[in-house]
C-alpha cells in the first residue's frame, strides 16, 4: 500500500474483488448488520430465487426501530411492528443468522451493539439496510447504508457493487468549549458544507479536536456523515481505538489481539496522504449548536437568532421559506427560549452510556418543566444496565424524565414513541425531517443530550453553559 494513500482507499483496495465495466468496483463486505425493518423483503427476495445467505457467519442481526420501549409483551400492540418481529424471527432461524432479540441481553440499537460487541474493527467494510452505517466509520472502519434490494445482494453474495467515492479531509482543530460536545461539531460541519456538501465523497475527520474524543463521541460524529450527503465518515484508528476494542467479546484476544491492533494502526492516513479536497475550522468556532429547520444544515448557535431570508442565495430562499413557515419561527428570532413539548434522549447518535451521563449531569437535582414530556431511551441493554448501576435512571425519573427500555424510540417513531400535533421536540436524535417523529406537523429541534436536558428543565431551548456556570465556578 503507498504511503500517500488515505485509509479510506487502503481499504477499498484491499477489499476489492473486481472492477466492472461500468467502472463500479465489486467489494467485498467484511461484516453485515441486519435489523426487522430493512430485511424482510430482502429475505423474500432470496427465497424467490431459491438463494441461502452465503456467509451466516459475517451477518448478525438485531431488533431497534420498531421495538416498544415501555409494554414489550407479545405479540405487540402494533401489527405491524408485530408481524416485522416475527418475520426477523423466522429469517434469522431459516438463514442461520444470529439474531439479538428482546430476551438476548445484547439487544439495541443496530449502530449501538456492534461497536459494543467488538464486531465493529478498523479496516472492516461493513454494510447496513440503514442510513445511519456510517457511525462505524469511528473505528477506522469504511460502512455505507444500503437499500432493501442490496440487503438482499449482501445476504447472497457478501458483496456490494459501488463507484468509488472521492475522499475529503475534514479537519477540526483545538479544545471544545466547556457545554460543547460531539453533536455540536458535527451538526457545525453540515451547517458549513450543506446537506449535498458531501455528495460523491467519503468524508475523513482529523484533527486536534478527534483526536481528543472518546471513542462514543466519535461514533456520533461518525453517524452523522449520512447528513452531510457523505456516502461515509470515518476517523483513523488509533490508540484510543485499540483501548476501546481490548477484552470486548467478538474481537480477537491475547496476542491475536496485539497482532490485530498492530495491523489497525498501520491503516491509518499518513502524514502524507493524499485527499481529493481538505476543509479546516477550528473548534473555538463551535458552541451549543441548534437546528432551526427542516434539513441537519438548518442549524445555529444557541446565542444566534433565526437567519433572515435575505442571508441565503435566491436558489434557497424557497427552502428557507419553507421551513420559516414550518417551523412556525420568524426571522431575526432568538433560537434561546423557544418553547418545547418533547424532550428526546436517545437514538443511535447519542444513546450511548456517555451520553445519558451528559443528560444526567444536567438533569440531577432538576425537575422537568410542567406540560413537557422528557423520555430518555437507552441506547441497548448494556446500556441500560450500566446506567442502572450508576444510578442514572434514578436521577432521571427523580427529576421527571421517563426512563424507557432500548430502542429507537422517537427517533423515527416507528413505535409507539410519536410526536402529536404540532408538538416541538428537543432531540438528540440525527433528522428533522418534516414528519419524522410521527406526525406530519410535529416539529424538532436536534442538540446534544446535555442540551436536550436542559430543555427539558427550562420548557424552551435554553443554552447549557449557563447550568454548567455554577458546577465550573
Amino acid at each position: 500500500m503507498s504511503d500517500k494513500q488515505n485509509l479510506f482507499n487502503k481499504v477499498w483496495d484491499l477489499h476489492s474483488v473486481g472492477a466492472l465495466p461500468s467502472g463500479q468496483t465489486q467489494l467485498f463486505i467484511g461484516q453485515h448488520l441486519i435489523h426487522e425493518v430493512t430485511s424482510p423483503q430482502a429475505f423474500e427476495m432470496l427465497r424467490e430465487r431459491n438463494l441461502t445467505v452465503l456467509h451466516p457467519e459475517r451477518t448478525l442481526a438485531t431488533v431497534d426501530h420498531i421495538i416498544p420501549t415501555q409494554s414489550q409483551a407479545r405479540p405487540f400492540v402494533d401489527l405491524l411492528a408485530e408481524d416485522m418481529m416475527s418475520a426477523i424471527e423466522k429469517n434469522c432461524k431459516e438463514f442461520g443468522v444470529e439474531l439479538l432479540d428482546l430476551d438476548d441481553n445484547r439487544q439495541g440499537i443496530v449502530h449501538v451493539v456492534g461497536p459494543e460487541q467488538g464486531l465493529t474493527q478498523p479496516g472492516l467494510t461493513m454494510a447496513c439496510g440503514d442510513s445511519h452505517t456510517s457511525t462505524h466509520g469511528a473505528f477506522g472502519a469504511i460502512a455505507f447504508g444500503i437499500g432493501t434490494s442490496q440487503v438482499a445482494y449482501v445476504l447472497a453474495t457478501q458483496t456490494l457493487t459501488m463507484m468509488r467515492p472521492k475522499v475529503r479531509r475534514v479537519e477540526v482543530n483545538g479544545e471544545l468549549a466547556p457545554g460543547v460536545f460531539a453533536k455540536d461539531v458535527t451538526l457545525y460541519i453540515i451547517q458549513k458544507l450543506g446537506v449535498q456538501g458531501g455528495v460523491g465523497y467519503a468524508y475523513e475527520y482529523a484533527g486536534t479536536t478527534f483526536d481528543a474524543m472518546s471513542m462514543e463521541e466519535r461514533m456520533t460524529v461518525c453517524n452523522m456523515a449520512i447528513e452531510g450527503g457523505a456516502r461515509c465518515g470515518y476517523i483513523n484508528p488509533d490508540q484510543t481505538t485499540v483501548d476501546y476494542l481490548k477484552g470486548r467479546p467478538l474481537c480477537p484476544q491475547g496476542e491475536e489481539f496485539d497482532r490485530a491492533a498492530e495491523w489497525w494502526l498501520s491503516l491509518a492516513s499518513g502524514a502524507d496522504a493524499e485527499y481529493d479536497d481538505v476543509v479546516v475550522f477550528d473548534a473555538a468556532d463551535i458552541e451549543p449548536t441548534v437546528t432551526w429547520g427542516i434539513t441537519p444544515a438548518q442549524s445555529l448557535g444557541v446565542s444566534q437568532a433565526v437567519p433572515s431570508l435575505d442571508s441565503y442565495d435566491e436558489s434557497e430562499r424557497t427552502l428557507i421559506g419553507e421551513a420559516l413557515e414550518y417551523m412556525s419561527l420568524e426571522e431575526g428570532q432568538a433560537i434561546e427560549g423557544t418553547k418545547i413539548d418533547v424532550a428526546f434522549v436517545g437514538s443511535c447518535t447519542n444513546g450511548r452510556i456517555s451520553d445519558l451521563r451528559e443528560a444526567a449531569a444536567i438533569a440531577k437535582g432538576n425537575q422537568v418543566a410542567e406540560g413537557v414530556k422528557a423520555l430518555i431511551v437507552p441506547g441497548s441493554q448494556i446500556v441500560a444496565k450500566q446506567a442502572e448501576e450508576e444510578g442514572l435512571d434514578k436521577i432521571f425519573t427523580e427529576a421527571g424524565f421517563q426512563w424507557r427500555a432500548a430502542g429507537c424510540s422517537m427517533c423515527l417513531a416507528m413505535n409507539p414513541d410519536k410526536l402529536q400535533g404540532r408538538e416541538v421536540c428537543a432531540s438528540s436524535s440525527n433528522r428533522n425531517f418534516k414528519g419524522r417523529q410521527g406526525s406530519p406537523t410535529g416539529r424538532t429541534l436536534l442538540m446534544s443530550p446535555a442540551m436536550v436536558a436542559a430543555a427539558a428543565i427550562n420548557g424552551s431551548v435554553t443554552d447549557v453553559r449557563k447550568m454548567l456556570e455554577p458546577a465550573m465556578a
